[in-house]
Formats: C-alpha cells, sequence, structure tokens
C-alpha cells in the first residue's frame, strides 16, 4: 500500500506542475480535468498520511516489544500495537476504495430527470413523490437544487420535471437513481381499496460545461409558444415557453417554467448539452470490455431498479436484493442508506478488476 501512496504522490506532483502551465491555463477544458484529478489524489493522500502514521505507530511498538524488559512499557507497546494494527486495516480499506479510478464525470453537478410512466395520474402523483424526496434528500445533505422545467399532471405530481443539483461528486452519488422506480398502493380515487401498481423513470445526466460540448446554432431549431399549464390552458400571455430541436439527433428539450423567453432558452440549453453529454458518454461505455462493467446498473433507463410498497411499509432495490423497512424515512429523503449500498456493490467489482481487492 505504501508504494501506491507514493505512486499517488508523485502524480500528485506532476499534476500541481502541469496545472500552472500557460498551455494548460489557456485551455479550460483541460484545466478542469486535471484539477479534478488533482482534487482526487488529494483526498487519497490525506488518508496516505494517516496510514504512514499508523504504520510508523507499529513499527515503533514492534521495536518496544523486541528491546525493552520493562513490563509497564511493554504493556503499553501492545495497546499501541493494537490501536495501530486496527487503524491501518480501516484505512486500507478506505484507500483501496480511493484508489479505484473513477469516471471523470462523477465530480460533475447533475440533472434529475422525472417522468410519470405506466398508472395514469397516480403516476404522476408518484413522480412527485419522487422529486420531493430528492429535494428533501438535497436538504439534508447539503445540494443545492433548481427546478429547470415542469409538466404538471391533471390531479396534481408531474408528467415531467426537470431539477439541476449541485454539489461535490453529485453526479457520482445520484447516478444510481437511473431507471424505472415502481410504486405499489392504494390510489386516493380508488374506492374499493385495492392496491394498484405505477411507475415513474428516473433520468441522471452529468451536467455538461459550454467546454464540453461544441452545440453549433445551425444544428439547434429553436421554437417559441405560449406556456400551458394542466388541461392545456394557457398560463402566459407571451411566447415565453421555448422548444429546442437538435437536428442531427432529433433531441427535443422544451422549457417554459420562466417568465422570460432567454432564461427558458438559457435552461433548455443547459438540459440539452446534459442529455447530450450523457450520449456521447453511453457510446464511449458501451465500447468498454464488458469485463469492466460494473454489476449495479447505475444507466438503463429500462430497468426496474426498485419498489416502493406502501401497504407493507417496504423499499426493495432489486439490483442489489437490498429491502428496507423504512418507507416513510426513504419518501422523507433517508436515501443515503440505499445509495452507499449501490455504492459500495460497485465498487467492490471494480476492486476486482482493478485487482485492489486482496
Amino acid at each position: 500500500m505504501l508504494d501506491k501512496i507514493r505512486q499517488v504522490e508523485e502524480r500528485y506532483e506532476e499534476l500541481g506542475q502541469e496545472l500552472v502551465k500557460p498551455e494548460v491555463l489557456s485551455d479550460s477544458a483541460r484545466s478542469m480535468e486535471l484539477g479534478r484529478e488533482h482534487k482526487r489524489l488529494g483526498k487519497i493522500l490525506a488518508k496516505g498520511r494517516l496510514y504512514r502514521e499508523a504504520s510508523e505507530g507499529r513499527e515503533e511498538a514492534q521495536s518496544i516489544l523486541q528491546s525493552e524488559q520493562d513490563e509497564d512499557l511493554r504493556e503499553m507497546a501492545e495497546l499501541q500495537m493494537a490501536e495501530a494494527e486496527e487503524q491501518i486495516e480501516a484505512l486500507e480499506q478506505e484507500l483501496k476504495l480511493l484508489l479505484v479510478p473513477r469516471p471523470p464525470e462523477d465530480s460533475r453537478n447533475c440533472i434529475l430527470e422525472i417522468r410519470a410512466g405506466a398508472g395514469g395520474d397516480e403516476a404522476a402523483l408518484f413522480a412527485g413523490d419522487l422529486y420531493r424526496m430528492y429535494q428533501r434528500y438535497a436538504e439534508l445533505n447539503g445540494f443545492k437544487t433548481e427546478v429547470l422545467s415542469t409538466s404538471e399532471g391533471a390531479m396534481g405530481g408531474f408528467k415531467e420535471i426537470s431539477v439541476a443539483f449541485k454539489g461535490e461528486d453529485a453526479y457520482g452519488i445520484l447516478k444510481y437513481e437511473g431507471g424505472v422506480h415502481r410504486v405499489q398502493r392504494v390510489p386516493s380515487t380508488e374506492s374499493q381499496g385495492r392496491v394498484h401498481t405505477s411507475a415513474a423513470s428516473v433520468a441522471v445526466l452529468p451536467e455538461a460545461e459550454e467546454v464540453d460540448l461544441v452545440i453549433e446554432p445551425k444544428d439547434i431549431r429553436v421554437d417559441v409558444y405560449r406556456s400551458s399549464g394542466p388541461g392545456g390552458q394557457s398560463v402566459n400571455t407571451t411566447d415565453s415557453a421555448v422548444r429546442l430541436t437538435h437536428v442531427p439527433t432529433g433531441m427535443v428539450v422544451t422549457c417554459q417554467d420562466e417568465k422570460s423567453q432567454i432564461k427558458n432558452k438559457e435552461k433548455a440549453l443547459k438540459v440539452l448539452r446534459s442529455r447530450l453529454l450523457e450520449a456521447k458518454l453511453q457510446e464511449e461505455k458501451e465500447k468498454q470490455d464488458s469485463v469492466r462493467r460494473s454489476q449495479v446498473s447505475t444507466g438503463d433507463r429500462s430497468a426496474k431498479i426498485r419498489t416502493y410498497n406502501f401497504p407493507q411499509s417496504r423499499v426493495t432495490d432489486h439490483r442489489i436484493n437490498l429491502t428496507l423497512h423504512k418507507l416513510d424515512a426513504v419518501m422523507g429523503g433517508e436515501i443515503a442508506p440505499l445509495l452507499e449500498a449501490l455504492r459500495l456493490a460497485e465498487l467492490s467489482s471494480l476492486l476486482e478488476t482493478a485487482g485492489l481487492d486482496s
């Protein structure tokens, strides 16, 4: 492990020198990429210093046990040895996880797109519940959020809502939420008390920056129209709503939440750029050798990933067969245990692939 720490130190120093070179400072994309890697290696070195201190403490205790006859000193050395061994074991596990190569996009902000699926009005209500769950999670964990676009359901909730999450490693933390979320409960409109199954899909996009993708103006068709609310009624007397169509891919993004056409266009561009970046990253991932793929699905929108069963107060994540009987807490934003379990499952697979599991 000490050899790996020394390698990280060398790379950290190299990156520090590269970051101040004029050609890097003038290249925003390159500068951001190297800056993210420099920051990641800095976290490894912080743990590495603790590992070194614990290793030195163990060596000191071994030296005392080999040379001292005084019982009190030997007893203190034995305690020091045991404490150092415990610290080293814990730090080795933490360092192994930190040493696993991470996709650079993990450190980005992200955009969550929640869409009502099968289930009609109940699906839209569930999409609204998922939005509030993520909103509460953000509040509990220090993420900032910004609603980018909404399309409300006739009975409440959302047909679709896009929300930007801003904070350290937002995409790396929330990427596991991508997929189909299923709910089993008695809808408020159900007179016979029967349990219905509805669904909503969640897409998690790494937020793209302007330096990531250059979108040519000629490749975008801009349409403006009047904003509308549930049922199609007009809620604005000016053509402030914006629809962007990326001609080469056929990708369409709409935004009507702001009263300003300019602001709606800015938000729509942010979503379009992030969707294009996700498509680019997905294409790159599909080219990778299948043995490097994680056991945990993080991007398949068609995969049913989780079930929320209200009658049994149960949440089950199907990817790792984890069930929690804490539905109220989960819907209240306490999804950290699910996210951590998914992260550890993915890292376990990556450790094996990288040869760091032993």
